[in-house]
C-alpha cells in the first residue's frame, strides 16, 4: 500500500484512480473541477483542496493530464512540497523533449521520475487492462511497475527519459493508419454491394488483418459495443488523435524519419476534426470516406 497524489481526474484519470482504490492504496485527489473530486471522494479517495494539499504525505505523484505545459505547471508549484525521494509518474501523452525537461526538473529537486503514456483508451482505463509503456532508469521503473499493475495489465520498459513518449506516439501513428486504411477498404467493400460484416470476417482471417478489424470496427453496427456502434460516442476522440498526429510529426521531424504514411493520415484527421468531429471517437474516420457524390 502506498500513499499515493493523482492529479488529472478526466475519462481516463477518474477510472485510473479509483483502480488505485480498489488495488488498496490510499489515494488523494486534486482537479481543477470540483464535480470530478467529489466523485472521487466517494469512491474512497481523498478530496485536497489545492495541489500542495494533495502532496502533503504522498510518496508518489502521479499525473494524466492534457499537455506538457500543464504537466510541467503542476510539477513547477508542488516541488518543494513533496517528501523527500518522491516517485513522480507521469501517464499523460506529450512530446519526448518535454518529458525529458521533467525528469531533469523531478531528480534535480532530489526525486525520480518516470514517464508512462497508456495505451488502452477509457474503456481499458475503466477495467484495469490499461498498457503502460515507460521511460525511465531500470530501478525506477522496476518500483513504478508495483504501481501501474493496479491500472494496467501490461508495463513495458521503453528506454531512458522520454521514450515512453516516443514508443506512445508510434504506436498511436500505425493505429491511425490502420483507422484508415480500414475504413477505406471496408467502405469501398460496400460501394461494391459487399456486406461489411461478411468483408470483416474475410479480411480477419486474410493478409490484412488488423486491430481495427478485431477490436474496433470503424463501420455502425457491425461491432457490438463500440463507439461506431453508439454514433461514435465514447472512446479516444478525434481532436487526441490529432494531437498524438502532431507529436508524431514533430519527432520525425527531429529524427529527420520518413513517414508518408502517417503524414497523410494525420491530413486526413485534421480535415476530419475541422469538420466539427473533433469529440467524435477517431473511428468516425469512416465518415470522411462516406462523403463522396456517385
Amino acid at each position: 500500500m502506498r500513499n499515493i497524489a493523482f492529479f488529472g481526474l478526466g475519462n481516463m484519470g477518474a477510472s485510473m484512480a479509483i483502480n488505485l482504490l480498489k488495488a488498496g492504496h490510499v489515494v488523494s485527489v486534486f482537479d481543477l473541477v470540483q464535480s470530478q473530486v467529489d466523485k472521487l471522494v466517494e469512491q474512497g479517495a481523498m478530496g485536497a483542496a489545492s495541489d500542495k494539499q494533495a502532496v502533503e504525505n504522498a510518496q508518489v505523484v502521479i499525473s494524466m493530464l492534457p499537455a506538457g505545459k500543464h504537466v510541467k505547471s503542476l510539477y513547477e508549484s508542488i516541488l518543494n512540497s513533496c517528501n523527500e525521494n518522491t516517485l513522480f509518474i507521469d501517464c499523460s501523452t506529450i512530446d519526448a523533449s518535454e518529458a525529458k525537461e521533467l525528469n531533469s526538473i523531478v531528480t534535480q529537486a532530489g526525486h525520480r521520475f518516470v514517464d508512462a503514456p497508456v495505451s488502452g483508451g477509457v474503456a481499458g482505463a475503466a477495467a484495469g487492462t490499461l498498457t503502460f509503456i515507460m521511460g525511465g532508469e531500470a530501478q525506477v521503473v522496476e518500483e513504478a511497475q508495483t504501481i501501474l499493475k493496479g491500472m494496467g495489465k501490461h508495463c513495458f520498459h521503453a528506454g531512458g527519459a522520454g521514450a515512453g513518449q516516443i514508443a506512445k506516439i508510434c504506436n498511436n501513428m500505425l493505429l491511425a493508419v490502420l483507422m484508415a486504411g480500414t475504413s477505406e477498404a471496408l467502405k469501398m467493400a460496400m460501394d461494391n454491394g459487399l456486406d461489411p460484416a461478411v468483408m470483416s470476417e474475410i479480411m480477419k482471417q486474410s493478409s490484412g488483418n488488423n486491430w481495427t478489424l478485431q477490436n474496433y470496427n470503424p463501420v455502425p453496427d457491425v461491432m457490438p459495443n463500440v463507439p461506431s456502434s453508439n454514433n461514435y460516442e465514447g472512446g479516444f476522440m478525434v481532436d487526441l488523435m490529432n494531437k498524438d498526429l502532431g507529436l508524431a510529426a514533430s519527432a520525425a521531424t527531429q529524427s529527420n524519419s520518413l513517414t508518408p504514411m502517417a503524414s497523410i493520415a494525420k491530413s486526413l484527421y485534421h480535415l476530419h476534426g475541422l469538420k466539427g468531429n473533433g469529440k467524435k471517437d477517431f473511428s468516425s474516420i469512416f465518415e470522411s470516406f462516406c462523403n463522396t457524390k456517385r
